[in-house]
């Protein structure tokens, strides 16, 4: 590597899904400069809800213990008519969770912010800029050249090899460029209101999380983390939102619920939520994440996620491409993988926003009909994490083999030690093979040795064992399962081993093990472009 360079990445952008870029950047053996035009993380909330793949994200990175008084499981979601019916219901699925942590969580971003950025701050090979606004950049073939100044009004200019815009909705930088998203016809506006119950208030609030189909006034209700309640109200065509924003607006607001001696209001705010996605993710040495590239409805608390999962789809790559001579094409399929996937989930937020959102009394009444009567079929109501897809295209095998595009999950195992956690504890961060417990191993490391000799990217093997009593008595490779998750996925797919990627969605599976060198074979190509 070439020492013109002041780093491989630089990150325009540190809220959740730059903090978290850079964190990955770190541990994936990269050299990161991030650039934040605040100094400090915002002390108020905004986004409230990630999911288990966010979780496993953070998880990952050694945080879970360090936010855990700070997050909470998502409660169940009602949908209630203005005759006060619930006409629809989103669950969660039940323990054992298949990605080892709760499906949904309610959080506190303040506190989740402060964390991933402390462990920045100890990070050997990332660089914070705060309080510092980029103000020029410039794409070339072999490196981008950024420019920026800070508060002093000193100026910096750094060259980088690749430029990661996370600089949120407004995004400066694909603003500067031009670029255009592509309106998937969703635009309303909503007030957001966040209040503290004080000591003894609350008790006649709802228990779960609450969808207000009210034709005079949707709105929202969110069980926050602790004595964090949230609401979302929307505005009408008749309301300023300087208006609604005025504390004694929303003191009449909250009557319904709550007397203003029972709360201190903590944030009030205004937005317009929109459903947009970026045309071009990819501008030569130049990438898109987030909101950036995208903006979801809140109504399936999936904005943030989205930006995680951007961050978790490219980092690894990028890794691939610059210390492992992963060729180009590798990048390229960022854009293809994470656009069909943030459309999908785009469009079911915005369902459901119509779902929410619907003014018209006529219109409201025949919904009320329709989902009462699908209610009455599946009173258990739709499951949320089953409305999140994989992936369909991109770094993928082909067609034909199982598995493809899913996440693979992360059972609780003891290791050959005896030491018992979570999979992604011993395993995470690479390429795994996962060879189901009735398996001949002998097949997948015949395969693995023919992957190595051919030059192969590194590959961790892991083998499960039956989940008989005792600790297991084996190699290092060898993981005894608590409750069987993995295995039961395994089979429910047909496979006898799985590739997994090291974001955890699987490259591709295998019928019998007898065809794992294909599956290698097959990465190998993709990789090496």
């Amino acid at each position: 590597m070439t020492e013109d360079f002041d780093a491989d990445v630089a990150i325009v952008g540190l809220g959740p899904v730059g903090a978290t870029a850079a964190n990955l950047a770190h541990d994936l053996g990269l050299r990161a400069v991030a650039f934040d035009r605040a100094v400090d993380v915002e002390s108020r909330p905004r986004a409230i809800g990630f999911d288990q793949e966010a979780m496993r994200v953070f998880a990952g990175f050694g945080l879970a213990d360090a936010i855990a008084d700070h997050v909470m499981p998502y409660r169940p979601s009602e949908y209630h008519n203005g005759d006060g019916q619930v006409i629809k219901r989103i669950g969660t699925a039940p323990p054992p969770h298949p990605l080892g942590w709760a499906p949904n969580y309610v959080f506190h971003q303040p506190r989740l912010e402060g964390a991933l950025r402390q462990r920045l701050a100890r990070a050997e090979h990332v660089e914070l800029h705060l309080g510092t606004e980029v103000t020029g950049l410039e794409l070339g073939e072999g490196g981008a050249t950024v420019e920026a100044v800070d508060a002093s009004g000193r100026r910096r200019t750094l060259r980088t090899r690749y430029v990661l815009a996370c600089d949120g909705g407004s995004s400066p930088v694909r603003r500067q460029l031009g670029l255009g998203m592509d309106d998937l016809e969703f635009d309303q506006p909503w007030l957001v209101v966040d209040l503290l119950l004080r000591p003894g208030a609350g008790d006649g609030l709802p228990r779960t999380n609450v969808q207000y189909c009210e034709p005079a006034r949707p709105s929202t209700f969110v069980v926050g983390p602790g004595n964090h309640r949230r609401w979302e109200f929307m505005i009408n065509p008749d309301e300023r939102p300087e208006d609604v924003s005025d504390p004694e607006f929303i003191r009449a607001l909250l009557a319904r619920w709550l007397a203003p001696e029972d709360y201190d209001l903590w944030r009030a705010a205004t937005y317009r939520f929109h459903a947009l996605v970026l045309n071009r993710w990819r501008v030569g040495r130049l990438f898109f994440l987030g909101d950036a590239a995208h903006m979801t409805p809140p109504f399936l608390a999936q904005g943030m996620c989205q930006g995680i999962r951007d961050a978790s789809n490219l980092m690894w790559k990028l890794a691939l491409h610059l210390r492992a001579g992963a060729g180009e094409r590798l990048l390229d399929t960022y854009q293809q993988e994470r656009e069909p996937h943030v459309r999908q989930v785009t469009l079911v937020a915005k369902e459901f926003g119509h779902v929410i959102c619907e003014r018209d009394e006529a219109t409201a009444a025949k919904r009320d009909a329709d989902l009462l009567a699908e209610l009455a079929e599946r009173p258990e109501g739709t499951v949320r994490q089953s409305l999140i897809p994989g992936l369909q295209a991109g770094f993928l095998a082909p067609e034909g083999f199982p598995a493809r595009g899913d996440i693979l999950p992360q059972p609780k195992v003891t290791d050959g030690g005896g030491r018992a956690g979570l999979l992604d504890e011993f395993t995470a961060g690479a390429f795994r093979l996962v060879v189901r417990q009735d398996t001949d191993l002998a097949e997948a490391e015949s395969a693995l040795r023919a992957h190595r000799a051919a030059g192969g990217f590194p590959v961790t093997l892991v083998r499960l064992v039956p989940p008989a009593g005792g600790v297991v008595a084996g190699g290092p490779d060898e993981y005894r399962e608590a409750e069987g998750v993995l295995d039961a996925w395994m089979r429910h797919r047909s496979c006898e081993a799985v590739l997994a990627r090291p974001d955890h969605y699987v490259f591709g599976g295998v019928h019998s093990a007898r065809e794992t060198g294909q599956l290698l074979a097959s990465a190998r190509r993709h990789l090496r472009g």
